[in-house]
């Protein structure tokens, strides 16, 4: 079925041949209406949705396919796009005058960032009135909030495109319910339901669990369920599954001692956070938006007193133990990632690594900028080492001429630990990964550890990656009370 006519048809033919699995997929999703592609990190979800986009044009299912991405990866998608097949994308963005010309040009194929939603709303929904459009969200916990303006455009222009696809590695971003708001686009409710406080009701990982069994197991059932409801349109493969050979990945928990003024800086904040605490309470639900960013505060200071006092000159703690890990990548030469949760600092490890030929990648730089970096990283041998926040550089990048991460703090992000660590561990790595994280004795970072770990099992229930009995074995609900210690310490 075609509304529009080329002068000259693209050709539709594959550059490059996909892996049995990825081919699997494609074949398991290609005609139904709504599916979504949930392979894990560095598996290849982008060859599997470009054979799929193909598929559909060579069989005139639809006449033309639409890649939604975040602004950053939209680039990556061009690189790709150019790589694997013939076609050249049709870009929309925010300048208005030459999305006319695209909506009103006969293009296959065309790509655009999420924001261009909410400016084109109207435009959106008249040119999906008019056309036979297909599409595909890449990263799509981008929309896991259903409360949020951007996600409403999407749920409003769903049925609007004949087909819907839905692609991420980490459905399950930060919390079990993170994937409902996905879900529905694809099926307006059908399998998870038209009520999120509820479901969310149901699947939150909360701080009052330890010592309650009947909600831990209410809970685990509830998780446990979610795959079975979305089986039927969705295909997840893992790297533990067997699909394809990947060097070894190991993590490493590195102590680190504190320095002496960054330790008086922090007991400091922990005895006016714990104030806070006694007088308020961490709530039944989850931890306030105001504790947590007291919180945040002592995983700042843990990581560099720098970022909440402009006059700490002192070296903080953990630079020791990052210099070591650096110092002997270096001499094996090989090339390493640094992440850091805070723009300030990246800026501060850059200095202090840059005989190390080190560059950096933050939200605060341009996409121009941050793309000629990468560039460099990868190119370059002279520049060993990447310093990164995972917000700018943890999503869609192939990374792999780097075989170590060092994560040197961690915030409460689960998706931001797992993106950021397999931007190596992935496709086309030849060598054994290794991801270090540094965690500072006797502080938060510990309640951290424990946290991502706790949230880590708990989307794998969901996800379908590992059995109950395996997630009951290993789950810890002790993270709340484990919070109480650490700020009365």
């Amino acid at each position: 079925m075609s509304k529009i006519i080329l002068r000259k048809e693209p050709r539709l033919d594959v550059k490059h041949m996909a892996f049995q699995y990825q081919n699997e997929a494609v074949n398991a999703i290609r005609d139904l209406e709504y599916a979504a592609i949930f392979h894990e990190q560095g598996l290849g979800k982008t060859k599997i949705a470009i054979d799929l986009l193909l598929y559909w044009l060579e069989e005139k299912v639809v006449d033309t396919v639409l890649i939604v991405a975040k602004k950053t990866l939209v680039r990556n998608w061009e690189k790709e796009l150019g790589l694997h097949t013939y076609m050249k994308p049709k870009l929309l963005s925010q300048n208005r005058s030459a999305n006319y010309y695209a909506f009103n040009g006969p293009s296959r194929l065309m790509l655009a960032h999420y924001e261009v939603f909410k400016s084109e709303q109207k435009r959106f929904k008249l040119f999906l009135k008019t056309r036979d459009v297909a599409v595909i969200l890449d990263e799509s916990a981008k929309i896991k909030n259903p409360h949020s303006a951007l996600t409403q455009v999407f749920f409003e222009l769903a049925k609007l495109f004949r087909k819907r696809i839905i692609m991420t590695g980490t459905p399950v971003a930060n919390r079990p319910y993170d994937i409902w708001a996905q879900i529905w686009f694809l099926d307006n409710g059908k399998s998870l339901g038209n009520n999120f406080e509820e479901f969310k009701r149901n699947t939150d990982l909360t701080n009052d669990m330890a010592g309650d069994h009947n909600q831990q197991v209410a809970f685990e059932t509830n998780v446990e369920s979610i795959l079975s409801k979305v089986s039927s349109f969705s295909v997840r493969e893992t790297k533990n599954s067997g699909i394809i050979e990947l060097p070894e990945k190991m993590v490493e928990t590195v102590s680190t001692d504190w320095e002496s003024r960054q330790y008086d800086l922090y007991r400091q904040i922990q005895k006016e956070t714990r104030a806070v605490i006694v007088k308020e309470g961490i709530p039944k639900e989850d931890i306030s938006d105001d504790v947590l960013k007291r919180l945040l505060r002592l995983v700042q200071v843990a990581s560099n007193p720098l970022l909440i006092d402009d006059s700490y000159v002192a070296t903080p703690g953990k630079h020791e133990s990052l210099i070591d890990i650096i110092s002997e990548i270096a001499n094996n030469n090989e090339k390493c990632i640094v992440w850091s949760s805070f723009i300030k600092n990246v800026d501060w490890l850059e200095s202090v690594l840059k005989t190390y030929g080190c560059r950096k990648v933050h939200g605060q730089m341009n996409i121009d900028r941050r793309n000629s970096v990468i560039e460099a990283f990868m190119s370059d041998e002279k520049v060993r080492i990447l310093v990164a926040t995972p917000g700018a550089a943890k999503e869609g990048l192939t990374l792999t001429v780097a075989n170590h991460v060092v994560f040197y703090d961690r915030t409460f992000s689960l998706d931001d630990y797992l993106q950021a660590q397999d931007r190596i561990h992935r496709i086309s790595q030849m060598k054994k990964c290794y991801v270090y994280n540094l965690i500072m004795r006797d502080s938060i970072d510990e309640w951290v550890d424990i946290l991502l770990k706790s949230k880590q099992l708990a989307a794998q229930l969901a996800q379908g990656d590992i059995s109950l009995e395996y997630y009951q074995s290993q789950i810890s609900y002790e993270f709340g009370d484990i919070i109480r210690e650490i700020l009365y310490a």
